[in-house]
């Protein structure tokens, strides 16, 4: 390859994946509480394996939810995610819930506000709305 074809091969490489502007998917992966202060008591390290999970009294303290590439989990609740769309700082997400009795398709309606916070939205219920913040344990 000529050298000012090379050139031109970075600068495209760089102009499709380098321009800030860009639409990026949000990365939602991690452990997501009601209040940052409480991440400790929401969420434990247990195991062999070290696997993130939920302390006993999670509930108590806001509780919040695992994010898995694939997957979101709550203290009694195992979702796959089903399909994702993300448009700006506008995450919809389904997923198909398991409890230990029913399986079920449910809507999340997310807007980032910044890397480490997001706000659940309920479309159709005017001013109901849920805050996550990022756990950093």
């Amino acid at each position: 390859m000529k050298p000012d074809c090379k050139f031109r091969a970075i600068v495209a490489t760089g102009m499709i994946f380098g321009f800030p502007g860009c639409a990026h998917a949000f990365d939602l992966t991690g452990a997501w509480a009601t209040s940052a202060e409480q991440c400790r008591k929401v969420f434990a390290h247990k195991g062999r394996a070290n696997q993130l999970t939920f302390t006993n009294f999670s509930g108590v303290y806001g509780g919040g939810f695992i994010a898995e590439p694939d997957r979101l989990r709550s203290k009694f609740e195992n979702c796959k995610i089903k399909s994702r769309k993300d448009d700006g700082q506008t995450i919809n997400i389904v997923v198909g819930c398991a409890s230990g009795i029913m399986v079920s398709n449910v809507q999340f309606f997310l807007k980032a506000v910044d890397d480490d916070t997001i706000t659940r939205q309920f479309p159709g219920i005017e001013g109901m709305e849920v805050n996550y913040h990022r756990c950093k344990i």
